[in-house]
């Protein structure tokens, strides 16, 4: 090692940034693509594409239980787009007062990119991997969700053939809200199980 340099590991963000720069400096990769496609993950696909199921479900009685029986035919009904390589089969299940459902994939880092957009770097870390499944309520504390002790936790595995969606339970107070005036209440977190909807 050469004076100044450092053996701490540069962090993931540092070295994408330099790597962008590498291939942009070459002229491997347009930035404005790059931002184009980024900004199409965080907007048009992405969180914004389930919270519209979401919503449907909350305000649509005879959808929810339709998402519930078969949620890929569901939800490709309210959008073709919202189907496609990551979302082939969908399984949706729904959170109550008594029940919390939870998604994690333990091999890799499956995940509907459909419906919720690009993955949080929590749910690729394996040490969510690893503990979501052996000790879901302490994970999802440290998350900032505390379950009371009688609320059953249920953990589903995502893989490459079956993606989940969680159905969030919808919060008190927002029945009179149209499916536009829920959308922005509807989080990715929450549709992953690790979050609640906030009533406005």
């Amino acid at each position: 090692m050469t004076s100044g340099e450092s053996d701490e590991p540069i962090s993931a963000p540092l070295r994408t940034e330099a790597l962008e720069q590498l291939l942009t400096e070459r002229g491997l990769i347009d930035p404005n693509a790059l931002d184009a496609i980024i900004a199409n993950y965080e907007t048009s696909v992405g969180p914004l594409n389930g919270a519209k199921v979401v919503a449907k479900a909350w305000t649509d009685p005879e959808y929810r239980r339709w998402l519930l029986a078969d949620g890929t035919a569901a939800i490709k009904e309210l959008s073709s787009s919202f189907i496609g390589e990551q979302t082939e089969h969908i399984v949706v299940v729904e959170n109550t007062s008594s029940s919390h459902n939870v998604v994690v994939c333990t091999l890799c880092s499956c995940y509907p990119w459909q419906l919720l957009g690009l993955p949080p770097s929590w749910y690729k870390d394996p040490v969510y991997r690893a503990r979501v499944v052996k000790e879901p309520r302490r994970v999802l504390s440290e998350m900032g969700l505390s379950l009371a002790d009688d609320v059953q936790i249920t953990v589903h595995d995502s893989s490459s053939e079956v993606r989940w969606l969680v159905l969030p339970e919808r919060p008190a107070g927002t029945e009179n809200l149209s499916e536009e005036q829920l959308l922005p209440l509807i989080t990715r977190d929450a549709m992953v199980g690790v979050a609640r909807i906030e009533a406005p």
